[in-house]
This record gives structure tokens, C-alpha cells and sequence, in this order.
């Protein structure tokens, strides 16, 4: 009896939720965007992972906790995570922080939909649709398809099932049975998401053809032909070729136009991992570095990273406007796409993607769109540019720092000699001593928290910083502090 009465009332406070979200928006402003943004601020407060367990209390109890410890256990969390929206954070190949894209988040989440039916997400349907069809026009099309997916290996992934689909629509049903043995091709700098897509679909990394790439990392479109000649001869059907813009430590655009060729004489698939690269395309004065991407059929596009729209929005965008991803991934689950709806069901698009529940990744973009438009995005992608080349200029003029390669896009790789070391390029232990200064410089900076940047060694050549500025905040003064932070930290090595 008393369990039917307590049903009816809310089994919510919604007053006393209310004015606690109003005082967690207040943390979340002051602690995270307000300090988070602030260049006198530590990018991340260090801890080794003991300590901070037992500065979090992570344990979860049977009892809940009053309010305001809740909202302490909020300014932790701030407080511990790693700021990726201060000035001086050049960690990942995303930074900042955009007010309207993240308005766009916080509207997201509140919102708590699935994108999968109309009737669900009747406004981000056809807002996901808009922002698909200009990124299309973008990359050069004017018609095909496309979903946004949760991040860019995912992408590649939906590009080789969409591929392998298209040149056998017997595999959906009956699997690897149906098949002969399949060769992919991609270059030795692609992203690692392609070994694990491999691997992921069955189709197995022995099956993975490397491409040669010339000092750049650019693929070799020659080496390409050979390695497709290659596959043939022992047997192997070649059926997607994968291409890069926008290698992830050095950046490098592969020449589109040329492997179009290959794969257009081939008959294969041709897609472009332009995850990293793809928003140059915004760029009058730099969309050269994708010419041919008109021709690929498929792509996939992070507008998370250069754009700072935040994680995650990631888009898979197609040329083939046939239904084809559709086809490939469509269930036609009855309990969500039932055919005798009473609104027009081709509205209805999660069956394209091999999710169920799908988060709304299109909002955050499209404000931010809004916001600032076109032109607004154009001078953040001019302005990336513009950061690498000051930071280039001054690499080569101050002492004690050395260009791995001069930069054709955002990604600045470079070392630090130390006083130590200068001069002595010659010494048999060089490079060897040399692969040791990036890590320990890594180390003294994360400890003060100063800011963060990666290193990583390429091939034979021993550890380097690898520095990216997305974020439109940073300034020149965080530049010159960049370069006069890692000279200060290094000097003793």
C-alpha cells in the first residue's frame, strides 16, 4: 500500500535539481571555461595515479552524498583532468574551446535523444542532413550520402564494410564464406585505424598491403601500382585502397589525383582519410592540399580537431547517392522503422549505420556554423597555418632547435639540442643520447604543468616534438613561451 501511494509524486527533486545544476553551471564556467582558457593557469595539475585515487574518493557507496559535497566532487574532477582548451596545451591534434559548439553540447545533453528515427529527432534528422550535404559540397560533390560516426576510425571502418559491400553484396548474408581472400592497400604513415578495421571486419592484417611513401610520408602512387600487381599475383583480390590528408605526426597529404588513377585503372574503391586534413578544405589558400578529393569514393572528415567543435564529430561522407549505405548496414529493425508510419520513413536514417542508439553529433557543428559561418571557420583553419609558420621561422632561427622536416600543414616536428650536445652531431652516441632529452623534457613540463605538447620517434629517426595549434586563443606571447619553456626545461640535459 505504501509502495502504490509513494507513485503518486515525482521520485525527483525537480527544485532541488534545478538549483543544483544552477550551481554546477556556475563551477563548470568559473573552473573549467574561465580558468581552463587562462594562460596564468596550470594546463593540468599532475598526479601520479595512487594519489589520485585517493584524492578523488572514486569508490561508489550505498548511501548517497549531500549537495555540496556532490558539487566539490565536480571542482575535483575539473580540477585533476587536463585542460585541453588552455593556450598552451598542444598535446593532441585538438585543442580550445568554442562557447557556441559547446552550448551545442550542453543543449545535446540535455536533450538526451537518439538519432536514429524523425519521430525521435525530428530537428536533428534534417539538421544532420544539411550539415552532411555542405561538407559534401566541400569536398567537391554534389550529391551522395553519409552519417556522422563516433570518430574517425569508425569512418574508415564504415568505408572498407561500405567497399567490400559494394564489390560483394553476398557478404552481408553469408559472410567471409562468400569470399575470395581480399588485399587492402594504404601507406606506411596511415592511421593505425586501418590495421585495427582490418582486423575488426575479418577481412585480417596479413592482408594489408603497406605502400612505400617518399621523405615527406606522402605515398608513392608507382609503389601503389606495384603493390596492387602484387596482391593480384599471389592471389588476392584488391578491392579498397586507402588514401591520407593529413598523416598524424607529420602531416602529410598524399597525392590524390595520382592514386584516383590507379584505383579508377584497378576498378577499386578509393577512399581518403582526410580525418586530420579535411578542413583545409574551408581554406581558399589551402584546399590545394586535397585536389583530386573530388574523385575518392568515400571520405571521412574529424571536425572535432581543427575546427574545435569538441569530441566527438566525425563525419563519413559518400559519393554514391544509390542507397548504398543503406543497403550495406540496414536491419530493418520492426520496433523502430516500421514501413506504415504516417510521416515520410526515408526520414528515418539510423538503419544506415551499424549502431542503434547514435548520439547527435551534428548540433554542435551547425551552431557553431551559424556563429560564425563559413568565413569564420576559413580564418581559424588561415590562422592554424599562420601559428606553424612563426613557430617554423623561429625553430630555424633560435639555437638549440632543429626542423625534422620543413611543415606542410599544421604539424610542427622538431628537435631540442641541448647545450650538451651542440656540436657534437658527429659523436657516435648522438642520437642515441639526443632520443633521451624529449621525454624528460616531457616529464618537467607536465609535472609544473606548464602546458603539453607530444614527442614520439618516426621510423629511424629518434624522439621529436610534435607540436599542433588548433586553438584561435593562443597568441604569439604562448608561442615564444612554447619555445622559451622548452629551452628552460631542457638546458641541464
Amino acid at each position: 500500500m505504501a509502495e502504490s501511494s509513494s507513485l503518486e509524486h515525482p521520485g525527483l527533486d525537480k527544485a532541488a535539481g534545478e538549483e543544483f545544476l544552477q550551481e554546477a553551471f556556475q563551477i563548470l564556467l568559473e573552473e573549467a571555461v574561465r580558468k581552463g582558457m587562462d594562460a596564468t593557469e596550470k594546463v593540468c595539475d599532475w598526479r601520479e595515479p595512487q594519489e589520485l585515487q585517493e584524492l578523488l574518493d572514486l569508490e561508489l557507496r550505498s548511501h548517497g552524498e549531500p549537495r555540496q559535497r556532490v558539487l566539490e566532487r565536480c571542482r575535483d574532477v575539473i580540477r585533476y583532468s587536463v585542460k585541453t582548451c588552455h593556450p598552451r596545451f598542444f598535446n593532441q591534434l585538438f585543442s580550445g574551446l568554442d562557447h557556441h559548439a559547446l552550448v551545442g553540447r550542453m543543449i545535446t545533453e540535455a536533450l538526451n535523444t537518439s538519432q536514429y528515427t524523425y519521430e525521435i529527432a525530428p530537428v536533428f534528422v534534417l539538421m544532420e542532413e544539411v550539415v552532411l550535404a555542405k561538407l559534401r559540397e566541400l569536398v567537391g560533390w554534389s550529391s551522395g550520402d553519409g552519417i556522422f560516426s563516433p570518430g574517425g576510425s569508425i569512418s574508415n571502418m564504415y568505408a572498407m564494410n561500405v567497399a567490400r559491400y559494394r564489390r560483394f553484396p553476398d557478404s552481408k548474408r553469408k559472410g567471409s564464406w562468400a569470399l575470395p581472400r581480399l588485399a587492402l592497400f594504404t601507406s606506411q604513415e596511415s592511421h593505425y585505424s586501418i590495421q585495427k578495421g582490418a582486423a575488426f571486419l575479418g577481412i585480417g592484417t596479413d592482408n594489408i598491403y603497406l605502400v612505400g611513401v617518399d621523405e615527406r610520408g606522402k605515398m608513392i602512387p608507382e609503389e601503389l601500382e606495384k603493390e596492387i600487381e602484387r596482391a593480384k599475383a599471389e592471389g588476392a583480390v584488391p578491392f579498397f585502397v586507402s588514401a591520407t590528408c593529413g598523416t598524424t605526426v607529420l602531416g602529410a597529404f598524399d597525392p590524390l589525383g595520382s592514386i584516383a588513377d590507379v584505383c579508377q585503372r584497378h576498378g577499386i574503391w578509393f577512399h581518403v582519410d582526410a580525418a586530420w586534413g579535411g578542413s583545409a578544405l574551408l581554406s581558399r589558400k589551402h584546399r590545394h592540399l586535397l585536389t583530386g578529393i573530388e574523385r575518392a569514393d568515400s571520405v571521412a572528415w574529424n571536425p572535432h580537431k581543427m575546427l574545435m567543435v569538441g569530441l566527438q564529430c566525425s563525419a563519413f561522407l559518400l559519393r554514391d547517392s544509390s542507397g548504398l549505405l543503406q543497403r550495406c548496414h540496414g536491419a530493418s529493425a520492426t520496433y523502430l522503422f516500421q514501413p506504415d508510419k504516417f510521416y515520410d520513413v526515408s526520414y528515418d536514417t539510423g538503419d544506415k549505420t551499424v549502431q542503434c542508439g547514435r548520439r547527435v553529433d551534428c548540433l554542435k557543428l551547425w551552431l557553431l556554423w551559424k556563429a560564425v559561418g563559413t568565413e569564420g571557420l576559413e580564418r581559424r583553419v588561415d590562422r592554424a597555418f599562420a601559428f606553424t609558420r612563426y613557430l617554423a621561422e623561429e625553430v630555424k632561427r633560435r639555437e638549440g632547435f632543429q626542423l625534422v622536416l620543413e611543415p606542410e600543414f599544421i604539424n610542427l616536428c622538431f628537435w631540442f639540442v641541448p647545450p650538451s650536445l651542440r656540436g657534437k652531431e658527429g659523436s657516435a652516441d648522438y642520437w642515441s643520447r639526443l632520443g633521451k632529452v624529449t621525454p624528460v623534457i616531457k616529464e618537467r613540463m607536465m609535472k609544473t604543468g606548464s602546458m603539453m605538447v607530444s614527442y614520439q620517434p618516426h621510423g629511424a629517426k629518434v624522439n621529436f616534438f610534435r607540436q599542433i595549434v588548433t586553438n584561435p586563443a593562443v597568441t604569439r606571447a604562448d608561442l615564444d613561451f612554447f619555445l622559451d619553456e622548452i629551452e628552460r626545461l631542457g638546458r641541464d640535459l
